[in-house]
């Protein structure tokens, strides 16, 4: 038995990283292994740091300003947050509050094995080293679990030589999708394996005991963005029309919220779960909407959140998604994700 501390996002108030997390945590735990969260939450000073020395646009810390004064302003949004808190509590374990690399240093003490992912932890636009596991001692054995990069291209020069370095730490890597391996594959010359994200090691009755009351009323049609956009809104209110559902949203941004929809307030992620078992249909522009809206067998209405012209656009998570399930069928990709990661954490 391996004692295995995992490190992914945890604090952007985003479902589908919650779920990722948990899911990843129970898995590692069915395989007979003493498991735990480094419970990272980087504080202002660590931010800027890491900024600088990656490269990163300051445009990301006011991209996240502004989302945390969506939050702010929105008594559901601040319920919200306290519901996640709430369910790492009570269905998961977390290792003490790391503010910054050298107190994920301190901690990593506690591991024989570390394991990063999923989620887009890798993503070179928003790079931070130390989710390449760039702490601990030579003795701790490192291992990346599906972390997704998010793009199809990689930014030229400082990044890539730093993320190939980084990178060559690691006893095993596996990437969440194709375009990623490709990109690793040009940067180390060695392939990857391509694994689905953690949430894809649950079946859907594993997901419906852990989810909470489906909402009652009418059929609906669940509406969840990530992202703004007016079209999104025509979209779903056409989409409720030709199925006859109403509209039942899960608000994120500032657009959602001024909509004068039914809203499900304050949902944590048990509720998210139900929401959307209980969904006639799923009109979403996230990648962790369309997978759930998948597992549980649902109509989903996808909404792509980024122009295809654009450098930096995530779409590839998405389609990589479609294409796999579409020639492999869900019970296949689940059976190589947890092989793989047995295997692994056998070594």
């Amino acid at each position: 038995m391996s004692r295995v501390g995992i490190l992914t996002f945890l604090h952007n108030e985003n479902y589908g990283s919650s779920l990722q997390a948990y899911a990843l945590q129970r898995v590692v735990r069915s395989l007979g292994h003493e498991v735990e969260h480094l419970d990272y939450c980087p504080d202002q000073k660590e931010k800027i740091r890491n900024m600088i020395l990656s490269g990163n646009s300051p445009k990301l810390i006011l991209a996240g300003i502004r989302k945390r004064r969506v939050g702010t302003g929105q008594e559901s949004a601040r319920s919200k947050k306290r519901a996640i808190a709430d369910f790492y509590a009570r269905r998961m374990r977390l290792s003490p509050l790391c503010r910054n690399r050298k107190e994920l240093e301190g901690a990593s003490g506690r591991y024989s094995v570390l394991l990063c992912g999923s989620d887009q932890i890798w993503n070179p636009v928003w790079l931070n080293p130390v989710y390449f596991l760039n702490f601990g001692g030579k003795k701790i054995r490192r291992i990346a679990y599906a972390p997704s990069l998010g793009v199809r291209e990689m930014p030229p020069g400082k990044k890539i030589r730093r993320m190939r370095k980084l990178i060559g730490g690691f006893q095993a890597v596996s990437v969440r999708e194709e375009e990623g391996a490709d990109l690793l594959e040009r940067i180390t010359g060695m392939r990857p394996a391509v694994l689905p994200d953690p949430v894809c090691l649950l079946t859907a009755e594993q997901w419906r005991e852990t989810a909470g009351p489906q909402p009652g009323g009418t059929p609906y049609l669940l509406c969840y963005f990530i992202g703004e956009n007016p079209l999104y809104w025509e979209k779903a209110e056409q989409a409720a029309r030709e199925r006859g559902l109403r509209i039942l949203t899960i608000p994120v941004t500032g657009e959602a919220y001024g909509k004068p929809f039914e809203r499900l307030e304050g949902c944590g992620p048990e509720a998210f779960l139900a929401a959307i078992d209980g969904a006639g249909a799923i009109c979403t522009d996230s990648f962790h909407g369309l997978v759930f809206g998948t597992i549980f067998q649902k109509d989903v209405i996808l909404c792509r959140r980024d122009r295809e012209d654009d450098p930096e656009n995530k779409n590839s998570r998405i389609d990589h998604f479609r294409r796999t399930v579409a020639r492999k069928g869900l019970q296949t990709l689940r059976q190589e994700g947890l092989l793989w990661l047995r295997d692994r954490l056998e070594e």
